[in-house]
């Protein structure tokens, strides 16, 4: 259907990753295996801290939250990077393309909030131990969770309404495995002026807010560090925090490079092998990092 001179577009083709058949075939299969190790890791992870009384703590309540998080954004993306290896047409409806974003947007936000509330929630297990049950209430906990929701809400919504305001006229050809900002931007035929705008600026707050309280925690973690006096007694401090630090570093480290910058700067192809890594790689590893460096975990399994 035409409006002037624009077509109305009301599906987008994903071209995913390659033409070449018997790399398609190797590609289903290496992400499927990700994809099936995702699911149990995360799963596995939120059962054990279920049904382990020890594990009813507040951190063990982020930990858990987190793999959840891992699970639904994996679910989102993976269907459609499959579908791209061994479907003919590779079509995604608008709709979907539209609940695609605003889902994946909702819970990778979602995840970077939820990694400052799980760095606060270390500073005070290590600065205000005594008062640590107090503060850390499980009624608190719970809150801080939800407006981790709340906030990756208004921060998805703004994005999506923004980008599915634009016109698609050209092309209804996305160059990437799933719809993912960058490439929506890239084939638009509007202004992406004000959107990119938005874009970039919903994502610096974003990172600049957590990472912040981010760093603020662990400035006050590493002055109380200090103040102990036994080797073993700082090792065993940092050693909590050190599973965090390294999924702070993944995340934000890949987040960062695909989010804070101006849409004429993306590299399509580049940026689909950086984008694997935080949508499929990262929700696998996030398991094995909380499992394999805490003792308590290895020794329940």
């Amino acid at each position: 259907m035409a409006e002037g001179n624009h077509t109305v577009v009301t599906e987008f083709i994903l071209l995913g990753f390659t033409d070449n058949l018997k790399l398609q075939v190797y590609l289903f299969m290496v992400f499927l295996l990700i994809y099936l190790l995702t699911v149990v890791g995360n799963l596995g992870m939120i059962v054990l801290i279920w049904i382990e009384s020890k594990f009813h703590t507040p951190m063990y309540f982020f930990i858990s939250s987190l793999a959840f998080l891992d699970v639904s954004y994996s679910t989102i993306i993976i269907p459609s990077t499959l579908m791209t290896l061994v479907a003919e047409t590779k079509v995604i409806s608008y709709t979907a393309c539209t609940a695609q974003l605003f889902l994946f947007c909702i819970t990778v936000t979602a995840e970077c909030y939820l990694l400052a509330v799980m760095a606060y929630d270390r500073l005070i297990a290590i600065c205000n131990p005594l008062l640590y049950p107090v503060i850390m209430s499980k009624k608190f906990c719970v809150l801080l969770v939800c407006g981790s929701y709340f906030m990756s809400c208004m921060d998805a919504t703004i994005q999506t309404l923004f980008i599915f305001q634009l016109s698609f006229c050209n092309s209804n050809i996305i160059n990437h495995f799933f719809c993912d900002m960058p490439p929506i931007l890239k084939f638009s035929c509007s202004d992406t002026y004000v959107t990119d705008v938005v874009h970039f600026t919903c994502a610096a707050v974003l990172v600049i807010l957590t990472m912040l309280l981010i760093l603020i925690s662990y400035i006050g973690i590493g002055i109380t560090v200090h103040k102990i006096k036994s080797t073993r007694g700082r090792c065993k401090a940092f050693s909590t925090c050190a599973s965090h630090l390294t999924a702070v570093s993944m995340f934000y480290g890949t987040g960062s490079f695909m989010y804070l910058r101006p849409s004429s700067k993306y590299s399509l192809e580049h940026d689909k092998i950086i984008s694997v890594f935080y949508t499929l790689a990262i929700p696998m590893l996030n398991p094995m990092i909380y499992s394999l460096r805490n003792e308590e975990v290895k020794a329940a399994l």
